[in-house]
């Protein structure tokens, strides 16, 4: 069987019979698919330490077989594509780490292929990973954005004195409240914009916001991406990211 090289980051892994697992990986080449990786958790020398690569958040680089008929595949190889310094050590940046992890998990119901998509997240995960501590507390913030435009829901508009409501339904700034209840004005809104604006993750460094501000904000777009993605779910790791926003 063919193989092919793909960089994959680690969505969910589980235990599989006495010594293996099997792991979800959002592929570059191929979407999200799931792996077995037999043997892994023997306690051979030569397994040793060979499961912190499926943690979720890692990067990797590997070699796969993949057959289209299938719906469990095989890694041939596998190593490090980037290898964190802090986002599996530091607390916060854990938290951050696994609700853009979690948010994929309710998100990607589909296996197809989204190259960008790959890039938003292996950067974002990067920036969370180095980036400073104002820039990786907006991260949620910006991932959350720029996913729903991957996915194909990018909020249009601007905050404007003539539209100055967001309807989160239809995605985009309005002039006058819409019939249903899912919209923000004022403050929120406008930051949204700004930040559905932002090309640059260093950007973020400039958005000051104070730790209620930014659970509303995160609130409503996650509420946003749920109207758009059917049988979303709740995501347990917003409890945790309450916790640590300052």
């Amino acid at each position: 069987m063919q193989t092919h090289k793909t960089k994959g980051i680690v969505l969910r892994t589980v235990k599989y019979g006495e010594t293996s697992i099997i792991t979800s990986i959002y592929t570059e080449l191929f979407g999200v698919q799931s792996y077995i990786v037999k043997g892994i958790r023997q306690s051979s020398k030569k397994s040793q330490g060979k499961g912190n690569y499926f943690q979720p958040a890692a990067v990797l680089e590997m070699e796969v077989y993949h057959n289209e008929l299938k719906n469990l595949q095989f890694i041939k190889e596998f190593q490090w594509a980037y290898l964190h310094k802090t986002i599996f050590f530091d607390v916060t940046r854990n938290a951050i780490a696994m609700y853009v992890i979690e948010l994929l998990q309710h998100s990607l119901k589909q296996p197809e292929a989204n190259p960008e998509l790959y890039y938003l997240i292996e950067d974002t995960l990067k920036q969370i990973d180095i980036g400073s501590n104002t820039l990786v507390s907006n991260i949620p913030l910006y991932f959350t954005l720029h996913l729903g435009g991957e996915l194909g829901f990018k909020m249009q508009g601007d905050y404007s004195t003539t539209t100055p409501i967001l309807d989160l339904q239809d995605g985009n700034f309005v002039t006058e409240q819409p019939l249903h209840p899912y919209f923000i004005e004022g403050t929120l809104a406008e930051t949204i914009s700004k930040i559905n604006h932002i090309q640059f993750y260093n950007d973020l460094e400039n958005i000051k916001l104070n730790r209620d501000i930014r659970r509303n904000l995160l609130m409503y777009l996650q509420q946003y991406i749920a109207l758009h993605i059917q049988d979303f779910g709740e995501m347990k790791s917003m409890i945790v990211l309450h916790e640590i926003f300052d």
